[in-house]
């Protein structure tokens, strides 16, 4: 790998230059023309601008036009960031179609991922618990069956996207048909999928999310786990690494179910994999991340793993034991 253009702004391109420049890396930024003057733009070497003016986030979800910067640029790789393009598939592909790497999972791990229910589906073949689920929703589906089969409260969830956007809670059969409604409306606008399903809504639980990286030779390690539970509107607020008041039994569980997922989904590079957990201590998967996640610096506090090097050099084909990883090395530090 010798230059890498970011296809993101702001605080994670500048995070991903900050590691390229200490692998000896060329950097690339793009930028529309109203972040023309970002800080993002002077921390690369080279800066590009694509976009129409008047349109300052659309050129960012436009594979075509980053694709073709890549190559003006001479770069070979491509980092994706979070947000944006990052758990595309197509974009990964088309990538990969101009010969350039793609610093993240592969497509299909992308593909699996990027659905809700196909990544359920996968970690229950994996043999994680899970959470009671209907089939995707059509206007000829049985709401009434669906839900008192899982039972109330539950969800309505958006299959694709995140950050709890088509996402209602659902206490009384009444207010079903409307929320389903809504939380469709939502998807279609916010992902282009207005694919919902009605899911389990366990009360009074944590979320937790297990850190992992795999490389291409199959190794996959975990990085332990953030506590995300402080959360306004579905939206993560506070993250705390290590999660205070788990077990010793809870962790390991927790942690080798996220192994076994990722290994059973042949995962390569970053990933989040989260759970939620009840008093009692019962956990379910609910979601696989494939990308870095805004929260990464905090596991990079207790862990003195830098995730985005880590990324880029498994990107270039360097293994686990290159980066002088195992998962014995990975020793908590204190608390973040």
């Amino acid at each position: 790998m010798k230059t890498l253009l970011v296809a993101n702004r702001g605080e994670i391109a500048i995070r991903a230059f900050r590691a390229a420049h200490q692998l000896d890396i060329g950097t690339v930024a793009i930028h529309t023309f109203e972040d023309r003057n970002s800080l993002h733009r002077l921390k690369a070497d080279e800066a590009y601008q694509i976009g129409e003016p008047g349109h300052p986030v659309r050129a960012y979800l436009d594979p075509a036009a980053i694709v073709a910067a890549a190559k003006e640029a001479g770069a070979d790789a491509i980092y994706p960031g979070y947000g944006f393009l990052s758990e595309s598939p197509d974009f990964a592909e088309a990538c990969i179609q101009a010969g350039l790497t793609f610093v993240g999972p592969s497509v299909r791990a992308l593909e699996l991922t990027g659905n809700k229910q196909r990544a359920r589906d996968a970690a229950e073949d994996a043999g994680l618990p899970v959470l009671q689920q209907s089939p995707a929703l059509t206007p000829e589906s049985d709401l009434v069956a669906f839900s008192e089969a899982i039972g109330f409260p539950l969800f309505v969830k958006a299959a694709a996207g995140g950050g709890g956007r088509g996402m209602r809670r659902v206490e009384n059969p009444a207010d079903l048909s409307e929320a389903v409604d809504a939380a469709m409306r939502e998807s279609l606008s916010a992902f282009g999928d207005d694919t919902v399903f009605l899911e389990e809504a366990m009360t009074d639980v944590r979320h937790i999310e297990v850190q992992v990286l795999g490389d291409t030779a199959g190794n996959i390690i975990h990085l332990y786990e953030r506590d995300c539970s402080v959360q306004r509107r579905f939206q993560k607020v506070v993250e705390i690494a290590p999660a205070p008041n788990l077990t010793a039994a809870q962790r390991d569980a927790l942690t080798s179910d996220a192994v076994t997922f990722a290994h059973h989904i042949n995962y390569v590079n970053a990933g989040t994999i989260e759970f939620l957990v009840d008093k009692a201590g019962r956990h379910v998967f609910i979601e696989m991340n494939p990308r870095i996640q805004v929260e990464h610096t905090v596991t990079e506090e207790v862990t003195d793993v830098d995730l985005v090097e880590a990324q880029l050099r498994i990107a270039a084909g360097e293994t686990l034991a290159d980066l002088g990883l195992d998962q014995e090395s990975i020793v908590l530090r204190g608390f973040a």
